[in-house]
């Protein structure tokens, strides 16, 4: 699909993101993220029993498309540490105070893409910099486009992506209860992005 579309004019890449001002011949194409339509799951395991989940809220991003170029697309998404949604109210409130997210002094965690690479027809491969508690380290997201179309109720032009990736959060400083909850940090991400006028 990716190819496809490429094809048909219109390159695609992500992820929540998932900005950046990439041209090429043409001017590229500018998509937002639509924070009703976005899902930023997290999942750690717990003493080896079980891989618990919870979501992160207050999702937001942009995607800059080159049309003639994959490569020359990019992504930022910003996720809002404070809106953390693990399903009980204790939980969020300790993971967001300094033996986690630090959200005082830390409250937003950004993804910036450095480089695209496509690995199939509705597939690819995003490379950036996750920044956290103030600190930037790599980040591959394996990116899927789920959809592409005209929104049959909004008529914007949307795209649709699903992600996924692993983030190491020692890398980050964060050491509270390891290995008792897992270093490595599942993430998967649903969005959809808006094209803009």
């Amino acid at each position: 699909m990716f190819n496809s579309i490429k094809k048909a004019g219109l390159a695609l890449t992500i992820a929540a993101g998932l900005s950046g001002a990439a041209f090429s011949a043409q001017a590229a194409d500018t998509y937002k993220m639509d924070p009703t339509h976005t899902s930023v799951i997290f999942i750690v395991n717990h003493l080896g029993f079980s891989n618990y989940q919870g979501r992160f809220g207050g999702a937001s991003g942009e995607l800059t498309l080159d049309r003639d170029d994959l490569a020359a697309s990019s992504a930022v998404i910003n996720i809002d540490l404070t809106k953390i949604d693990s399903g009980l109210e204790a939980l969020d409130t300790h993971m967001k105070s300094a033996d986690f997210f630090d959200v005082e002094n830390h409250p937003t965690a950004t993804f910036t893409s450095t480089s695209v690479e496509v690995t199939g027809d509705n597939t690819a491969k995003i490379t950036g910099d996750l920044n956290i508690l103030g600190q930037s380290k790599p980040l591959v997201l394996d990116v899927t486009l789920t959809g592409e179309g005209d929104n049959p109720m909004s008529g914007d032009h949307t795209l649709g992506f699903a992600a996924t990736g692993t983030v190491t959060r020692t890398d980050y400083g964060m050491e509270f209860l390891v290995p008792a909850v897992s270093p490595e940090v599942d993430l998967q991400i649903s969005s959809e992005f808006l094209k803009q006028k």
